[in-house]
């Protein structure tokens, strides 16, 4: 029956969650992102191909709507002039499940021409991997198994990926005191934007 296979894909989702390995390095991604962003005024940039650009992306909206200054950077539009946006002290968040990824290694690679002096976070699937090695923090996803009946959709992957970031943000709000005034000037309109003024 369909309700069976769907209870039991929501099973083994929550069981790549549960089995997230969670250690110190988490502590130093948010210490890094706090330290750049907050300390030395740069902001965090954000990538990654595909599915996992996606993931990227949301966490560049999430840490900005929450009071971290955060931009997703395209990889192939990168090679095009918009790796232009880098600046002084910014701090890379990559997202890779194989690590492996040609378009995000050759942004690495750009980026650290420009400045060698570059700090990269790495969200992978494979610790081992090229781009983990270029890495200053690597946060291991576990390299699930798909839920996909292939095996090969991205689907258990970019759930682990988005609590992931999730994690991030909202460490990285605490660590800054983010208050629900501060949130309330980013969301002035619509639903939160309500909710939020009610919380004042």
């Amino acid at each position: 029956m369909m309700v069976d296979s769907i209870k039991d894909m929501i099973a083994r989702e929550a069981k790549a969650i549960m089995a997230i390995p969670v250690g110190q390095e988490y502590e130093k991604a948010v210490e890094l992102i706090v330290h750049h962003v907050h300390d030395l005024g740069a902001k965090l940039i954000t990538s990654g191909m595909g599915k996992a650009g996606q993931i990227a992306m949301n966490m560049a909206t999430t840490f900005s709507s929450t009071g971290t200054p955060s931009i997703f950077l395209h990889p192939s539009e990168a090679q095009h002039g918009d790796l232009g946006i880098l600046q002084k002290n910014d701090i890379f968040l990559l997202v890779s499940n194989s690590g492996k990824t040609r378009e995000i290694l050759e942004l690495a690679d750009l980026a650290l021409k420009l400045d060698p002096t570059l700090k990269f976070i790495v969200l992978t699937g494979n610790t081992e991997s090229p781009l983990a090695k270029t890495a200053d923090i690597v946060l291991g996803t576990g390299n699930p198994a798909e839920v996909c009946p292939l095996g090969l959709a991205p689907t258990t992957s970019t759930t682990v990926m988005n609590v992931i970031g999730d994690a991030l943000v909202t460490e990285t709000m605490k660590r800054i005191g983010f208050s629900v005034e501060e949130y309330n000037k980013r969301h002035h309109g619509g639903y939160l934007g309500q909710r939020s003024k009610k919380l004042l």
